[in-house]
């Protein structure tokens, strides 16, 4: 027994203090500019996802954004466009740990102005009311039917049968503003979970992986459970994502990225569970190999008058162009 040796393995996944300080890193000093619209877009996005996961790193790993915090009152005052980037912001940053209560001063503020009356859809309507509902204000107390509106959007199950990626979008995120994030029951009925659906179908087609993890999202905030195959996907293509350190970052995929690891963590999977760097990091995804839905619509599209609603009459005529399509790629 004294030839025995022992092998203390260590776990390859770091804590999780470690990798959200390196993603606080990048994101907030290493990949654009604090006065960069774009800069506002990814850091809300990943203290957003954070907050509604339910994941609390210590309060440390926030503290490169201090300087931002600090300054929030002068930047929405100079950017008062942005109000819903910097609500975001403050609002995650208190309930991930920062203390005070600026972010109902700057919701008060943002009222006073009359920066919500200026929202052109309804959609930015409902984000703006759920903002700033966290702190037990209403910038819409006169439009008691702004939430049913949305409803009434999302039951359209048809039109979201068509490929419309930007109706799609809106549709995912009308239920993360009606659900709070799935802190509530966002009272959908069956012709809207039908259209969660049509738009997952679609965009698996598509292999937008993006948008299908935002459907897997949205589908449990309703109280849904997605497809168990989209679910799997997304995480097979999770995983060919690449980390990278080196690149000489231009515009990456990390926006798909993040939405991957956030339904991955809404299905009880640790977040952001890649290796991370310090300094500029990019997240490259492979383009898929094949989109189906672009050669379905060529397909269709070359039946021209042979369309036909009735899939055993269809079949015949479309395997003949189906041919050409694939001598064609």
């Amino acid at each position: 027994m004294s030839n025995v040796i022992a092998l203390n393995a260590s776990t390859r996944l770091a804590p999780l203090d470690d990798r959200v300080s390196s993603l606080i890193s990048c994101f907030g000093f290493h990949r654009r500019k604090g006065d960069d619209v774009f800069w506002m877009k990814e850091n809300a996005e990943l203290l957003n996802i954070m907050e509604t996961s339910g994941v609390r790193p210590s309060r440390w790993v926030f503290e490169p954004l201090t300087g931002f915090y600090d300054t929030l009152e002068q930047k929405l005052e100079f950017f008062p466009q942005y109000y819903r980037f910097f609500l975001s912001m403050c609002l995650d940053l208190e309930d991930l740990g920062f203390e005070g209560n600026k972010s109902l001063r700057l919701a008060e503020w943002v009222i006073k102005k009359g920066m919500p009356q200026g929202e052109l859809s309804d959609l930015q309507r409902l984000e703006a009311r759920r903002l700033m509902a966290r702190r037990g204000l209403d910038p819409f107390p006169n439009d008691p039917g702004l939430e049913d509106r949305i409803r009434a959007f999302t039951r359209a199950s048809g039109f979201f049968a068509i490929p419309n990626k930007k109706a799609a979008y809106e549709l995912t995120h009308a239920v993360f503003y009606l659900s709070e994030y799935g802190r509530k029951n966002p009272n959908l009925d069956k012709e809207s979970i039908e259209s969660l659906l049509n738009v997952g179908i679609l965009a698996m087609l598509e292999q937008n992986n993006d948008l299908v993890a935002e459907v897997c999202i949205a589908l449990r905030f309703c109280g849904e459970t997605p497809s168990s195959y989209w679910e799997n996907w997304l995480r097979r293509d999770r995983r060919g994502y690449v980390v990278d350190a080196n690149a000489g970052w231009s515009g990456d995929d990390y926006q798909s990225y993040f939405m991957a690891c956030w339904s991955a963590a809404l299905t009880g999977e640790e977040l952001f569970k890649d290796k991370y760097f310090e300094g500029t990091m990019a997240f490259l995804r492979t383009p898929p190999s094949c989109v189906p839905l672009r050669e379905l619509s060529h397909i269709l599209i070359e039946l021209e008058d042979d369309r036909s609603i009735g899939w055993e009459k269809l079949q015949s005529k479309e395997e003949k162009v189906f041919e050409k399509t694939l001598w064609r790629s």
